[in-house]
């Protein structure tokens, strides 16, 4: 195994500790060097005596600190090795931007206002870039979606996947990202609408499909659209029922 690289000298670091949790001090240090680029995925971090010396803090403070990261797949630490950031956060990684979401204990309405405003935007990015094969994994999301229809046996998931699938087409991370978190927040709603009205769900997917197959921007945002109205009643139901 090659030697492990000289871990940086962090001037993002080398700032005075706010009053504030210093767990949550360390953690705020390491993101703004993350932000800055002087961390970038694949580095190394400084050992924890390094860390404690360009902080000014205590050693428990830094540990505490990268086990957090860690269950947050920011960074992975190494017995005898060292702790690195990984190229992609762990796909078991703890998402703390859904719990945050959870606690807002934001309404129906929010929740409808944000899909009606996120959905239609990243699809028109997904339908300016998707790639062809990832045009073939949208319309075998639709063809699977019905087949399951048909069958009974379809879930939440089978609805969501077509989302996920569209969410891919942007190429862009940071929608994939936060639209997979949203789409968590929608999964009770949908289940509701998955037992109520299966078949207006997949008519709606088949006509975003066509208008994002037309490349036709104002067709793919006025089927978006219609597409919300079943999800709305189910939202409504949601909530008479709580």
């Amino acid at each position: 195994m090659p030697p492990k690289p000289k871990s940086p000298e962090l001037s993002t670091l080398a700032s005075p500790i706010k009053k504030r949790s210093v767990v949550h001090f360390v953690i705020d240090k390491l993101k703004e060097a993350m932000i800055l680029k002087e961390l970038k995925p694949g580095d190394y971090l400084p050992s924890e005596s390094e860390l404690t010396r360009q902080l000014g803090v205590g050693k428990t403070s830094v540990r505490e600190a990268l086990k957090q990261l860690e269950a947050m797949g920011i960074v992975e630490i190494r017995q005898g090795h060292g702790t690195f950031i990984p190229q992609k956060p762990a796909a078991d990684a703890i998402n703390p931007l859904i719990f945050q979401m959870i606690l807002e204990q934001a309404t129906n309405e929010d929740l409808l206002e944000l899909r009606m405003m996120f959905e239609p935007a990243y699809a028109l990015i997904a339908m300016d870039k998707a790639r062809p094969d990832q045009i073939r994994a949208l319309e075998d999301s639709v063809d699977q979606f019905e087949r399951k229809i048909r069958a009974g046996i379809h879930t939440a998931e089978d609805d969501l996947a077509f989302h996920e699938r569209m969410l891919e087409c942007t190429g862009n991370p940071y929608i994939v990202r936060i639209g997979t978190t949203i789409h968590q927040l929608f999964k009770t709603s949908v289940s509701r609408s998955m037992r109520a009205i299966p078949d207006t769900a997949l008519r709606d997917h088949k006509a975003i499909l066509a208008a994002f197959l037309s490349r036709d921007p104002r067709k793919l945002v006025e089927a978006i659209r219609n597409s919300h109205k079943g999800w709305a009643y189910s939202l409504q139901v949601t909530a008479g029922n709580s």
